[in-house]
């Protein structure tokens, strides 16, 4: 922890993401809708845009029922440069 804020770790999702686990393409795709639905529900309006194609883990964890948060581990970005600093 560095500058005295601790900065959560949110991990998302990507249809790459769910590929590279063994979801069919098409699957894939369906499950981003159903969690941005999901994320819509719970009132986060951004999930409503068209384009967006990233949700977070938990989302997805609540369509499939299993956890998954621990399967995908960042690779890069700013999600890297989070774990570097804590």
């Amino acid at each position: 922890m560095k500058g005295g804020l601790a900065v959560p770790l949110l991990v998302t999702v990507t249809k790459s993401d769910l590929v590279a686990l063994g979801y069919g393409p098409s699957r894939s795709t369906d499950i981003i809708r159903l969690a941005k639905a999901v994320m819509v529900n719970k009132g986060f309006e951004y999930y409503r845009a068209r384009k967006l194609g990233r949700v977070p883990a938990s989302a997805v964890e609540e369509i499939l029922g299993i956890p998954i948060s621990e399967l995908i581990v960042p690779t890069s970005g700013i999600s890297t440069v989070k774990e570097e600093l804590s």
